[in-house]
């Protein structure tokens, strides 16, 4: 295995390198760029949270708290001469290209490597400018006379045209093979004979509707007024000019639409509608449509100027060559911010050893097969999201409609690597890798198919995929519980209905022969190794149902005593609690079930409630509040401290406290420079690799050194607020090391423990509140509020057991309305 190392600059070397540099760029046109720790004292980095049980954060490539456009970054004002001029930008998109095209240069085809090569031949400007345009929205047009960037590009007009010119690609063998993908859904572009970085409106075909909306509202205004259309917002606007210059929406069936996300299916139903509609249409009426969308093209084209944007084929490219450097299993459309604020000082990773494993994909195949299949994963989410605009019952329908397009594909690649894992002597060591491969990828999108089917009552369906999930033992182990649950609940209430046993013919027979397959369903999950703790509580309280169901002999029943959960403290906190006028809410309700009467299981109003803030209030201005806030405060009354952080400072705990455990050397788990945590930490192999060190740590922290750890740790990484996995800056450290003092050490190192162990699967679940005192005497309580009518989920029921094992205090603090008020 060819594996390449590289060790991370120590941050002296950076800086001074920086200081050769005789420019840099900035956040704002005109504006300086803070050049050190004063732009680094107001930043504080967020850092990556478990969203998804099997999704790893090590790469920190997304993040929105951090930098949510680069449309606004643009040139530092500097005297020195252009020639000598570095740019931040251009350097982060060079060191992804190089360090790819080094390692891993064989992923990629002869024309790719052409347009490599030609890129490596583009002055500074033009290299600038492409890449501002790159961090930019996707595909975007944007016209040349209000571009910025003028600090940083002294010939604009030379560096468009540039990028513009058309390049001859070498005639190759991928023109008769031509990369064609095993996967149902192939590689969406390809490159031809010629290419060209940017692209004018002269050189490509596009839409009407692109074309407008690069205009501002005053032009808008000014072509509506001559072309008798009505609208008030420059969306309203929009609509009207372009209905009454063409009447129609495109202005070439052809037409290239491509904006910064998916396509819903909703626009995809409008197009085909339009389509069909010009079909229809006489060749003279289409003669007379083509000639109005020309005029009105023009008419455009006065008003806006030249226009340019990036060429969606080569972009795709270097989006592939960010996938290959950033190891990333989740698609972003930001591909260079990590690089971008870490040159920038704004972001600073951890100093550990880099080693790039050069054959994680085993050929360029594999790799296009991964990059179509990511590009499908986003498509799922979206749809699961809800951001595409599709109504919920025909999101559902969507997802299923595309694992459909997949499934058998998926059950070949599943029996494939169950082979392959077979044939391996070990292979455990590198499990953790196989996130990178299609079948981890397709297997999340069939989990989310279950899910909608469940959604449409296509119980059968569900039942049968639950099934071939199941099966399998390599892919998403974390997901097994929730399957075996989901299993469960449809053995014992639908399959009797659903898919009847031809043997038995009486109803009555019917149900006791799925409520025994639900039975056993739980017993095979209570046993499997794979299926989490949190989901046992769920397992055996069916279990119990179930044998009195079937009227099962006490003495042959299970007793899960000894599995007990311990119960929490029970505290009552009351307040004054807000409510909507009935009214208003009658209203908002009948109004959410019209909007979605096609949905199926549409989500009603927020159940969260709002209560009086006390202590904020005076004056007869009465101040809202969440009902985590009163009951905090509350308990502060008490003599506690503490914070609402819903585990977020018992991460930064152990952040903290597991520093240098997190970026000791392993080889494969460090594959770029830009991690906030080792590849495997959400896998079973983060605690059995480092073994050793992590119970060192654990018999440091029982014996009280965990302040001493957090203050070493603490004095070294605060200044440059380095990106660790879980740890929060803006946590005071002076309540940090207090709240590790008022741990008991057993206590504490309990806790570290169980997350050493399973971190993606500990990420949620801790109590609302986190609170300390140190009189009269030491100690730290753990505080789940809930209000009325809200119950306790099988994860904080679990955190709560293991808390309260350790010799912890937990209690549940129920919120209670002394009176309410209308809002």
């Amino acid at each position: 295995m060819d594996k390449f190392v590289i060790r991370r600059p120590h941050h002296d070397e950076v800086q001074k390198q920086k200081s050769q540099v005789s420019s840099s760029d900035s956040l704002e046109d005109g504006e300086d760029e803070c050049s050190g720790d004063d732009g680094n004292s107001q930043l504080i980095a967020e850092n990556c949270e478990v969203l998804f049980e099997d999704r790893p954060a090590a790469i920190e490539v997304t993040d929105d708290a951090l930098c949510t456009s680069f449309d606004g970054l643009d040139e530092f004002q500097t005297d020195a001469p252009l020639l000598y001029r570095s740019s931040i930008y251009v350097d982060a998109f060079n060191i992804a290209l190089d360090t790819v095209l080094e390692q891993e240069g064989h992923l990629f085809s002869e024309k790719e490597r052409a347009v490599f090569s030609a890129w490596r031949g583009l002055d500074y400007e033009a290299q600038y400018l492409y890449v501002r345009l790159f961090l930019r929205k996707e595909a975007a047009w944007y016209r040349t006379q209000r571009l910025g960037y003028r600090s940083n590009i002294g010939d604009m007009a030379k560096a468009i045209e540039l990028l513009q010119q058309v390049r001859e690609l070498p005639p190759c063998e991928e023109d008769t093979q031509s990369d064609i993908s095993i996967l149902p859904f192939p590689q969406e572009w390809m490159l031809g004979s010629t290419f060209d970085f940017a692209q004018s409106f002269e050189s490509v075909e596009t839409t009407i509707e692109d074309a407008v909306r690069l205009l501002s509202l005053d032009e808008l205004k000014i072509l509506a007024k001559q072309m008798k259309a009505v609208g008030k917002t420059k969306s309203e606007l929009c609509t009207a000019i372009i209905h009454a210059g063409t009447k129609q929406h495109t202005l070439m069936t052809t037409g290239l639409r491509r904006n910064s996300s998916v396509d819903s299916a909703t626009e995809a139903t409008v197009a085909e509608s339009t389509l069909k509609k010009r079909n229809s249409e006489s060749p003279e009426q289409k003669s007379i449509s083509s000639r109005r969308s020309e005029q009105l093209l023009e008419k455009v084209v006065a008003l806006t100027g030249p226009c340019i944007r990036i060429c969606p084929s080569v972009f795709k490219l270097f989006e592939r060559v960010h996938l290959v450097f950033y190891r990333t299993t989740e698609w972003t459309e930001k591909s260079l911010t990590t690089i971008v604020l870490a040159k920038m000082s704004k972001r600073n990773f951890p100093d550990y050893i880099v080693t790039r494993t050069a054959d994680i994909f085993d050929g360029r195949q594999q790799l296009l097969d991964f990059e179509a299949a990511l590009r499908f994963q986003f498509r799922v989410d979206q749809i699961m999201c809800f951001d595409t605009g599709l109504v919920k019952g025909d999101g559902f329908r969507e997802v299923i409609r595309i694992f459909d397009s997949i499934s058998e594909h998926w059950r070949e690649l599943v029996r494939q690597e169950q082979r392959l894992s077979r044939e391996l002597l070990d292979p455990g060591d590198r499990s953790y890798l196989r996130r990178f491969k299609v079948v981890h990828v397709l297997t999340r999108v069939a989990h989310y198919a279950a899910h909608c089917h469940g959604r449409l009552h296509q119980y059968a369906e569900e039942y049968a995929l639950l099934l071939e999930l199941l099966n399998q033992r390599l892919l998403h182990p974390a997901r097994r519980g929730v399957w075996y649950q989901r299993k469960a609940l449809l053995e014992e209430r639908y399959m009797a209905v659903v898919k009847p046993n031809p043997e038995y013919q009486d109803e009555l027979q019917q149900k006791k022969y799925w409520l025994r397959k639900a039975l056993e369903t739980c017993e095979l999950a209570l046993q499997d190794h794979d299926c989490h703790l949190i989901y046992h509580y769920d397992l055996q309280k069916r279990t119990l149902k179930l044998e009195k169901r079937l009227r099962i002999p006490r003495r042959l029943q299970h007793d899960f005593g000894h599995a007990r959960l311990l119960a929490p403290e029970e505290h009552n906190v009351e307040g004054v609690q807000f409510k909507r006028d009935e009214g208003i809410l009658m209203h908002l309700s009948k109004f959410s079930k019209t909007k979605h009467s096609d949905s199926v299981g549409s989500c009603g109003l927020s159940t969260k409630t709002i209560w009086l803030d006390e202590r904020e209030s005076c004056s007869g201005t009465a101040v809202e509040c969440s009902v985590e806030k009163m009951c905090l405060d509350d308990y502060r009354k008490q003599g506690w401290n503490g914070y609402h952080s819903e585990g977020g400072i018992v991460r930064t705990l152990f952040g903290y406290l597991f520093f240098d455990i997190l970026f000791l050397f392993l080889p494969n788990v460090f594959q770029t420079a830009y991690q906030a945590c080792p590849l495997d930490l959400y896998t079973d192999t983060f605690y059995a690799s480092r073994a050793p060190e992590i119970n060192r740590r654990l018999v440091e922290i029982s014996n009280g050194d965990a302040p001493r750890i957090i203050q070493k740790v603490h004095d070294a990484h605060f200044a440059r607020r380095t990106c660790i996995v879980g740890l929060k800056w803006d946590f005071p450290r002076e309540d940090v090391i207090e709240l590790a003092e008022c741990f008991n050490g057993n206590a504490l190192a309990l806790i570290c423990r169980v997350f050493a162990e399973e971190y993606g699967q500990r990420g949620g679940g801790l109590p609302d509140l986190l609170l300390w005192r140190k009189t009269p005497k030491p100690e730290v309580l753990f505080s789940e509020v809930k209000s009325a009518n809200d119950r306790l989920s099988d994860t904080q029921r679990m955190w709560i057991h293991i808390l309260a094992g350790a010799g912890v205090r937990v209690a549940v603090c129920h919120a209670v309305a002394k009176h309410f008020r209308i809002r």
